[in-house]
């Protein structure tokens, strides 16, 4: 009887706990085409301000790649009246913090602050939309910054590569065929007022959102958003790229090295459709039941049983053209690359033609509230919700409705979406191997 008790407790606060999260939200447009949205949370005395571009690396042109990452850090410089270096000085002189982050899709800059000084946060962004200074020096520096940050993320880190090695053979046309960071060669050959004019194109209030969110007085709020933000003019509307993929109809086998590893890597990975599309929140369960978790399939299966991979792990990297799906697994024992392809298609066959079983449907759903209820546990992860919503899908209200997209699909939809997309004959097979295979 108590544990009977005990557990229909737990499902009523479980289920409350869900209620609880909803996110009221009031959003308008400025005469420029600025989006804002406001979010009132009085649970603690701070207050996120944030700008969303939607700019990303899909947005450069060949022999110009990196140029949305390098702007993450160049509009960090300074302006016309915040001094070469100062900024992060008048955050942290504050009481606050900042940080900026780039996508092939977009760039996000965002402060957070102790309430009382929103003011600050709302005056440095409006600087930096409209009063940036993009000079020589700016650049050099910078430069050296994220050549630096490559040599380290990337180069020099085991495996480090291996989002390249799949972009590179997974997209042909489109621009997602090269990484958010770019090639450095890229960046070297261009010219400053090629760096002027992609701020120029791309870093207008009508390509962005502003969310502020947290302990705030809207109407002081609006006040100071009108006053800050409200005579910044508008840019030339920006046309997003709209480029097709053919159909992959049979496997692309390819072969990367790498001097920084010792052990080989194999990877499946296969083009599937834009997030926005319903089958992309069918993928993302998918690769929960795959590889999430140590009861996971895939991990079940391949570490714990047959002891033939040392790692193993299935995501789905949603994005706003395309998606990939990704699978990926580390031999133990010396075991063929071959044996863990094998492996892992027939984990994906049994998903494809049988359906998942009503207590994993059941931990599947479970997982996914708890997801909801992370993802929209803070101010930052809220705001940063409400201004994908908007950029991406038109509809910011999604951060209260996606939770029910997920809850209504099926376990046919699951076994479905699984055999419409990862199938041999669309896909890519890449052995990422130790340069010394070579």
């Amino acid at each position: 009887m108590k544990k009977t008790f005990l557990t229909a407790f737990l499902a009523v606060a479980a289920i409350c706990s869900i209620q609880a999260q909803h996110v009221n939200f009031e959003e308008y447009d400025l005469d420029n085409g600025l989006h804002v949205i406001l979010h009132e949370d009085k649970t603690s005395p701070v207050v996120i301000t944030s700008v969303m571009y939607h700019v990303g690396a899909k947005n450069e042109t060949p022999g110009r790649s990196g140029f949305a990452h390098f702007f993450e850090h160049l509009l960090f410089e300074g302006t016309e009246n915040i001094g070469r270096g100062k900024w992060f000085e008048i955050v942290s002189s504050h009481g606050g913090t900042n940080n900026a982050n780039t996508t092939d899709d977009r760039t996000y800059y965002y402060e957070i602050f102790p309430s009382n000084n929103v003011e600050i946060g709302l005056w440095m962004e409006s600087e930096r939309m409209l009063h940036p200074i993009i000079n020589q020096i700016g650049v050099d520096t910078q430069n050296e910054v994220v050549k630096e940050e490559k040599r380290l993320r990337v180069d020099n880190q085991p495996y480090g590569n291996l989002l390249k090695a799949v972009k590179e053979n997974l997209f042909k046309k489109h621009p997602y065929r090269w990484t958010t960071i770019g090639e450095m060669e890229d960046l070297d050959a261009a010219t400053l007022d090629e760096f002027k004019a992609f701020n120029k194109k791309f870093y207008e209030p009508n390509n962005a959102v502003l969310v502020v969110a947290g302990d705030l007085d809207k109407a002081k709020v609006k006040k100071m958003i009108k006053d800050y933000f409200g005579d910044i003019p508008a840019g030339p509307k920006v046309v997003q790229p709209d480029i097709k993929e053919d159909p992959i109809t049979k496997q692309i086998d390819a072969k990367w090295y790498d001097p920084n590893i010792q052990l080989p890597m194999v990877v499946h990975a296969y083009r599937t459709p834009s997030m926005k599309d319903h089958d992309a929140y069918v993928l993302d369960m998918i690769s929960t039941i795959l590889s999430d978790g140590k009861s996971s399939r895939l991990y079940k299966k391949l570490v714990d049983e047959e002891k033939i991979a040392m790692e193993v792990a299935a995501i789905n990297l949603s994005q706003e053209d395309y998606g990939s799906y990704i699978t990926l697994a580390l031999p133990l024992n010396n075991t063929p690359l071959e044996t863990l392809t094998k492996e892992i298609d027939e984990e994906i066959v049994k998903l494809q033609t049988d359906l998942i079983s009503e207590r994993e449907y059941e931990k599947l759903q479970n997982i996914y509230k708890n997801k909801f209820v992370t993802a929209n546990s803070t101010i930052e992860g809220i705001a940063n919700s409400l201004a994908n919503y908007y950029t991406f899908y038109g509809d910011t209200n999604l951060i209260n409705k996606e939770l029910d997209i997920y809850k209504n699909i099926t376990r046919e939809e699951i076994r479905d979406v699984a055999k419409k997309y990862l199938n041999p004959n669309q896909r890519l097979r890449l052995e990422y191997l130790p340069k010394s295979d070579q």
